[in-house]
């Protein structure tokens, strides 16, 4: 008998069910954000959109542009400890397919359990897979953020108005009194 070995494909070791947010902070003054993209089309624009609105207005001390090797899987353990070293808050995403935004939303849990405030963003098409995702995690109440699909085909206008939008949502769920 030959025996294969099974990965789990969302990343997690099993067992793994702690669903408590990091602690949140009022405030965004003198923080620095993090902003992990998964290479998928608009991304790093959102997230600069949103970074530099975040330090222009809300008083971040920076934004830090983090990429993952690949959108369809949670971020590499090494890259997951150099932005827990390195940033205060995180912001990820953009998930606009099936297993990117299960992995976007992977992401901003296993951030929260590492002790970073997390906004994981996918598109409302595929909110589902985010939610099953959460589920599957452990984490069935974490609360990410859905932009309005389809994202991959905007103009750089679209993608600001799209940051925008989502601003309030992000600093909602970052617990930052707006």
């Amino acid at each position: 008998m030959v025996r294969e070995q099974v990965l789990d494909p969302t990343g997690m070791a099993a067992g793994s069910t702690d669903a408590t947010l990091s602690p949140r902070t009022v405030s965004l003054r003198g923080l620095t954000v993090g902003l992990l993209d998964n290479t998928k089309p608009n991304t790093t624009d959102l997230l600069h959109a949103l970074g530099d609105e975040l330090q222009r207005t809300y008083g971040a001390a920076g934004a830090r542009l983090y990429t993952k090797d690949y959108f369809g899987t949670p971020a590499a353990a090494e890259l997951r400890d150099q932005i827990v070293a390195e940033v205060d808050v995180l912001i990820t995403g953009v998930g606009d397919c099936g297993s990117c935004s299960a992995a976007t939303v992977a992401d901003g849990i296993q951030f929260e359990r590492a002790g970073i405030p997390t906004v994981a963003i996918t598109s409302d098409s595929f909110y589902a897979s985010g939610r099953a995702m959460a589920q599957v995690q452990g984490f069935p109440g974490f609360e990410f953020y859905a932009v309005h699909h389809p994202f991959a085909s905007l103009d750089a206008d679209e993608v600001r108005e799209r940051a925008m939008t989502a601003l309030p949502d992000v600093l909602r769920i970052l617990g930052v009194e707006a």
